[in-house]
């Protein structure tokens, strides 16, 4: 059966959009997915489904949310062999110390990735960013907190996509790839 991951865009970030996540495995399991488990707080999920595209997990598991807990809250949802393609895809190869650092930003469709565009001129060297075939990549060298890229890539600019950090994603597909073992 298919795995799938699925990323919510900034839910317990704060005192709104508050999503826990025995909820959110609740809520899969009612849509019918299996084998579902979360990673932190910050809106993960790994699951299984006999059938469906991504686009079609997406919208499902936003509509239940909105229904089910009130939230709106944009879910972007890769399969598995999406997410190791957006990882061995990685124009960037970042040293273990700056996994934190360097985040990857995840969107529903590709051509969504042209909007990201603008970053571009926000990085300042030695900060790094790049637009792939399947997801955007920035580097973060001094911190994100301290990149005007990194602002722009959390913010508006940014709205379409949803971030994570390297060691997230990296947990991510070894939870996905232990699912279908």
């Amino acid at each position: 059966m298919p795995t799938f991951v699925a990323l919510l865009r900034g839910v317990n970030v704060g005192k709104a959009k508050r999503v826990p996540m025995a909820e959110l495995r609740t809520l899969l399991c009612r849509l019918g997915y299996t084998r579902v488990a979360t990673l932190l707080n910050s809106g993960n999920a790994v699951f299984h489904a006999p059938r469906g595209t991504p686009a079609k997990h997406s919208a499902d598991i936003a509509a239940a949310i909105f229904t089910q807990l009130k939230v709106a809250v944009p879910v972007i949802v890769k399969s598995a062999s999406e997410l190791a393609a957006i990882v061995s895809g990685s124009p960037i190869t970042p040293a273990a110390d700056e996994h934190p650092r360097f985040l990857v930003a995840f969107v529903q469709d590709t051509k969504a990735l042209s909007s990201l565009a603008a970053i571009e001129s926000l990085v300042v060297p030695p900060d790094r960013f790049a637009i792939g075939k399947n997801a955007a990549y920035l580097l973060c060298a001094a911190g994100i907190l301290e990149s005007k890229a990194g602002a722009a890539l959390l913010g508006k600019t940014g709205k379409l996509a949803t971030t994570r950090n390297w060691a997230t994603v990296l947990k991510l597909q070894a939870l996905a790839r232990g699912s279908d073992a």
